[in-house]
């Protein structure tokens, strides 16, 4: 209370974030809407640095790198992640098996990954930015490897789409809804049905000659 009796709104605070886990916080809260409003392409570091009120050194002290902060919004651990992108690296005759094993084994493998993936599948349900970022967890990992492979943009995000859809349809089968005959049926047995499906969508080339 002032001097003449009337009452004294504290001053903001000033200067920097009070301390290292209160800025990466801010950066995670800032990465986390980024994502979701622009998606994982467009958003840029030195967006989201800017969007937290830091720079953009900052912002890759803290993560490392665009994949590290994304895994980190995800609450996935990037060795996840990084077994998702391995899964392109192999012959192209079976990148179909390999996508569907690396996908439905991380949603089916260690809690600490899984868990976090179910819950937002659940929220995605009914929150629109939990379902911008299940859509980016899946479908920008999708189209960043595809199309390169592609030479239609349209076409190659469509089948990121449609490839991304079937494999979360598997998820909530199994895990969500918990369709009887799917609970009951074995993970490798899954993919081996799922697999060609894949397969087909992410290899088969827009206007490719037939003979």
């Amino acid at each position: 209370m002032s001097q003449d009796g009337n009452s004294v709104l504290p001053s903001p605070r000033r200067g920097r974030r009070p301390g290292a886990s209160g800025t990466r916080q801010a950066i995670l809260d800032a990465a986390r809407t980024r994502f979701a409003e622009d998606g994982y392409a467009a958003a840029t570091i030195r967006k989201i640095a800017a969007d937290a009120g830091v720079n953009a050194a900052l912002v890759m002290q803290f993560f490392g790198s665009k994949d590290e902060l994304f895994a980190a919004v995800m609450a996935v651990s990037p060795a996840a992640l990084a077994r998702i992108t391995q899964a392109f690296d192999g012959p192209e005759q079976t990148l179909g098996e390999r996508v569907t094993r690396a996908h439905l084994a991380l949603w089916e493998g260690d809690p600490q990954d899984s868990e976090p993936l179910l819950a937002m599948l659940r929220a995605a349900i009914s929150t629109p930015q939990a379902a911008a970022q299940l859509r980016e967890f899946i479908q920008a990992r999708l189209l960043k490897q595809i199309s390169p492979r592609l030479q239609d943009e349209h076409d190659a995000t469509v089948r990121a789409g449609l490839a991304s859809s079937m494999l979360i349809g598997v998820i909530v089968g199994r895990r969500i809804v918990q369709v009887q005959a799917l609970v009951e049926e074995d993970l490798e047995s899954v993919i081996c049905l799922v697999a060609p499906a894949i397969q087909t969508i992410l290899i088969a080339r827009s206007g490719a000659d037939p003979n």
